[in-house]
């Protein structure tokens, strides 16, 4: 027997923030990251909505890019010091997944970060509070799914928390939130999209309800994406939809190797300045990743099938599969992301501090590897991995080498 689990409700298409002032409660808590919400707006319609259903509303603010174990366990105080019935989180994946955490704790306010982050063992939720996430950026999806990206920067990696009992019960899809997106933004939540719907196409925990859903957010990101960066708003609202189908594919379906890698790099150089955004880490270990899975059959043809619905030439498995990473190069040179690690930093997004020095990656490589095998996206990974493996393709992600093992 399989599971597919998705919101209860999903409300998409322009304006439907609004829908916030039908929800029915007392108190609502609404949790957001930094300042965009509030200078387009969208955190006071969000409040006015909610006081309009009723609501006494109190704002939880300032929920960091990558949100830490600290910031979980505030948040989750600042709950049970208000007590709230109706949980909003507004913003892109970082202040969702802080606030799935939060909700959590929240609920069973005894319960460790260690117990949290047993796969699929969470005790049941909503005894307290119900969940709204309302979508900022078109890449997470994490509105939709059953997982947590959390950072514990003092052991310098992130855990992903996965169950169900974290989908949210209310996803909000609105289009007009992912046009205030800076350039940057777009390109990486956008190739965290296209990892997300390739990644559950391939898994071994893949299903007809997921398959069907991961290849057609693959057509859609193929299509628009770059027309997105470009600044078409049109492209960008079909994103959002796109990046949505892609989470609802994935939160069943799981993922693989390139989020175990990835989670397991974002922040270990952070003492060199070095933080590598998560989409940006997806988006060069990409390639590589399908360039070893594909030496398992069963991926490679499912690699394939991919390759045929993105229209890319070939007439043998081994020759789509190679135009797929073509394509996928192409992506990111179009959308200005690095192929490895080591072109990583300021030269390549003036806004990033720091590189990732060669001796420290080296230095660091053994421990990654080993953290990145014990992921929880390894699991369903189409192609068994260990650690000496894994540490060769983190080799090959840093100096964009060949894979041929």
């Amino acid at each position: 027997m399989a599971r597919f689990t998705v919101p209860r409700d999903i409300y998409h298409g322009k304006g439907s923030l609004e829908e916030l002032k039908n929800l029915k409660g007392k108190k609502a808590m609404i949790c957001v990251g930094g300042g965009s919400m509030k200078r387009f707006g969208f955190l006071q319609r969000a409040e006015d909505y909610l006081k309009e259903a009723g609501f006494e509303v109190k704002l939880y603010e300032g929920i960091e890019s990558d949100p830490s174990v600290d910031t979980v366990m505030k948040g989750a105080q600042a709950m049970l010091d208000f007590g709230p019935d109706w949980i909003v989180a507004i913003g892109g994946g970082s202040p969702i997944d802080a606030a799935k955490a939060m909700w959590i704790k929240y609920e069973y306010p005894d319960i460790t970060f260690e117990d949290m982050c047993k796969v699929f063992a969470l005790p049941e939720l909503r005894h307290k509070a119900h969940f709204c996430a309302v979508s900022s950026t078109s890449g997470t999806a994490t509105e939709v799914t059953a997982f947590s990206i959390i950072t514990d920067y003092k052991k310098g990696t992130k855990y992903p928390i996965a169950d169900f009992q974290i989908t949210p019960d209310v996803a909000i899809v609105d289009p007009d939130l992912a046009e205030t997106m800076p350039k940057k933004l777009v390109a990486h939540t956008g190739m965290d999209a296209m990892t997300h719907a390739i990644e559950a196409y391939v898994s071994t925990a893949h299903c007809e309800y997921t398959d069907s859903l991961a290849i057609h957010a693959i057509e859609l990101i193929q299509k628009t994406l770059i027309d997105s960066y470009n600044g078409d708003m049109a492209a960008r609202d079909t994103m959002h939809d796109a990046q949505c189908l892609a989470g609802m594919a994935f939160s069943t379906a799981s993922l693989g190797i390139v989020h175990s890698m990835a989670h397991k790099t974002g922040a270990v150089f952070a003492d060199y300045g070095a933080h590598i955004i998560h989409g940006a880490a997806n988006a060069m270990y990409l390639p590589k990743v399908i360039a070893y899975n594909a030496k398992d059959e069963t991926a490679k043809a499912r690699y394939a099938v991919i390759a045929d619905y993105m229209h890319l030439a070939g007439s043998t498995a081994d020759e789509k599969v190679a135009a797929l990473i073509k394509e996928l190069r192409h992506m990111n040179d179009e959308l200005n992301i690095p192929h490895c690690i080591k072109n990583y930093g300021p030269d390549s997004f003036p806004t990033e501090q720091g590189f990732v020095p060669e001796e420290v990656f080296k230095e660091r490589l053994a421990g990654i590897a080993e953290r990145a095998v014990g992921d929880a996206c390894t699991l369903t990974n189409p192609r068994k991995i260990d650690p000496d493996q894994m540490a060769k393709l983190l080799t090959a992600c840093y100096y964009d080498q060949d894979v041929d093992f």
